[in-house]
């Protein structure tokens, strides 16, 4: 069941996860569900790769979800 927004999402998405990684787990459940059709354990599959990739990006820290810092910047 593909997500349309991030209201949609399961209850425990939408209060852990600020809202633009809110939006990295719709996007990537629902491309990866489309591409699991026919696979009985679909659904499963694409809620771990929608939590793999805001892993990508964002991590639990004290909690909390934060942005990771982005690989190759540094302060000026």
């Amino acid at each position: 069941m593909p997500y349309a927004t991030n209201e949609d999402l399961p209850l425990p998405v939408q209060r852990a996860l600020p809202d633009r990684a809110q939006d990295i787990y719709r996007q990537a459940f629902n491309h990866a569900f489309a591409a699991h059709a026919g696979d009985p354990r679909r659904e499963e599959a694409s809620h771990r790769i929608a939590w793999a990739a805001v892993k990508r990006v964002y991590a639990k820290i004290e909690g909390e979800w934060v942005r990771r810092p982005i690989a190759g910047a540094f302060d000026a």
